[in-house]
């Protein structure tokens, strides 16, 4: 599906902003809005920052777009939705990965005590030092 029919499949309009911010956003990967900025203006298309910002909220209250909030790192956009992935951040370079539930579709949308609450969503950050800094810490200096 293009990100036309994304946007579309959604009801909502077609516009460049929308587009371009997509398109940043199925390039994979997570982006904080200025680097979704930076790329889009790279493509000769102007972008502000508070267009940016103003697609990022539309894209992730329609379901099109994922808001991530790892501590000490600014807010990260992803396009990956609608499943129970989590994420894996280098405490060291920021990196981050995704990476697949390991016990199952949903269950960390069942806690042991809901409090009352009806539990829509979870969100787990798995913190270490990812491969690369791994290396440059197993090196002689």
């Amino acid at each position: 599906m293009t990100v036309v029919d994304a946007l579309r499949r959604q009801g909502l309009r077609v516009t460049r902003p929308r587009v371009a911010v997509l398109q940043v956003l199925a390039s994979g990967g997570h982006h904080d809005a200025e680097s979704v900025r930076r790329r889009i203006t790279e493509s000769d298309q102007p972008a502000s920052m508070q267009a940016v910002y103003d697609v990022l909220a539309v894209l992730v209250t329609h379901g099109l777009a994922r808001r991530i909030e790892p501590a000490g790192l600014p807010a990260l956009y992803e396009q990956r939705t609608g499943d129970n992935h989590h994420h894996l951040v280098c405490r060291r370079c920021g990196a981050v990965t995704d990476v697949d539930c390991a016990t199952g579709a949903v269950p960390c949308l069942e806690p042991v005590d809901p409090a009352g609450f009806i539990v829509d969503e979870a969100e787990v950050t798995y913190w270490g030092l990812c491969p690369r800094c791994q290396r440059s810490d197993s090196r002689p200096g």
